[in-house]
């Protein structure tokens, strides 16, 4: 006969090994608590943690807690966190080709964006997979336009102009430094006091940036030419996600990939809504001239040039894209 004692020892067994087995995924982002995609992440987190009977357990650090991209990403090879929110640029190390897709003025509108993504995105995700990062889809962060205190209509407009970029962000620094532009590189947390006493007097960013961060009221100009598109990615490191038993990391998978998509889509909405908002806010729309569009996309496909020998992307990368929106204007 099995006695009390032998039944409860055999239980606190059982519960000590499956806590042996539940695996904590410690994920940085940038995004505040509150924000909708964290909201979003949060859901995700919870449905895992059911379906996997607390096996693999989520904890988000918002709000750029521990640290910028660099920093995440020590701590992600020490083991300190397993994954972060980032956006593409952060992990252009582990695939440089990645960047394609943020190279000058090469799109024009949403609907480019979609034809070279349907084709383009699974590249991209292997990619990262080669370089050691478990994705789950691109998650759009929209096009970043020009806005400034006086009209840009032309490059040489553009560089008469005190323009600011994030610090820590080296492609886009490329990028100016490729029309031969000198950027002001500064911290988000300083930009609106920077616009404020005229340190600088033009920001690159997308509408829904633009109005969350008050930055909209210390501009008067948007020009509607899509300087750049941005996406992000939820990574984890394939270290942390091999820990995973299979059924698991199918699951992570299933719940992550559609959170990705969810905030994917929810955040075209946003700078749609937001780009409209701009005009009621204010901001004049500057629509640049045929001549002045087509001398602006010359620049552009020059200062892309010059990106691929400085091996920021591959060239036959950006030939692919260039193939994909050629036939796509062609059909339109």
């Amino acid at each position: 006969m099995i006695s009390m004692r032998s039944l409860t020892v055999t239980a606190i067994l059982s519960i000590t090994a499956v806590m042996a087995q539940a695996e904590e995924l410690k994920i940085s982002t940038q995004y505040p608590d509150g924000n909708a995609v964290l909201n979003e992440l949060r859901r995700a987190g919870e449905a895992i943690k059911a379906q996997t009977e607390g096996r693999v357990d989520i904890r988000y650090y918002p709000g750029g807690v521990m640290g910028d991209d660099q920093a995440v990403q020590r701590k992600i090879r020490i083991g300190q966190l397993q994954g972060a929110f980032v956006q593409s640029g952060a992990l252009a190390n582990a695939f440089r080709d990645s960047q394609v897709l943020n190279a000058p003025l090469l799109f024009r509108n949403y609907d480019e964006v979609d034809a070279v993504r349907a084709q383009l995105d699974g590249d991209i995700e292997q990619g990262f997979a080669e370089g050691g990062w478990q994705t789950f889809g691109l998650i759009e962060a929209g096009f970043a336009y020009g806005m400034s205190q006086q009209p840009i209509t032309s490059m040489d407009s553009l560089k008469a102009r005190k323009l600011w970029l994030p610090a820590n962000d080296p492609f886009s620094e490329q990028i100016a430094r490729a029309f031969g532009i000198n950027p002001i590189v500064l911290n988000i947390g300083d930009v609106l006091t920077a616009l404020q006493t005229g340190a600088i007097d033009a920001i690159v960013a997308p509408p829904v940036g633009a109005i969350t961060l008050q930055w909209y009221s210390r501009v008067d100009y948007l020009t509607d030419a899509p300087f750049m598109y941005t996406y992000g990615v939820l990574a984890l490191s394939d270290r942390a996600f091999s820990q995973l038993t299979a059924a698991d990391q199918a699951i992570v998978e299933a719940e992550f990939g559609n959170a990705s998509a969810t905030i994917d889509r929810q955040t075209r909405q946003d700078n749609l809504r937001s780009f409209a908002a701009l005009e009621t806010l204010g901001i004049e729309i500057v629509e640049p001239g045929e001549a002045d569009r087509s001398a602006l996309e010359a620049e552009s496909e020059a200062a892309t040039r010059l990106l691929i020998e400085r091996d920021q992307f591959s060239a036959g990368i950006y030939e692919k894209v260039s193939d994909i929106l050629v036939r796509h204007r062609d059909a339109l």
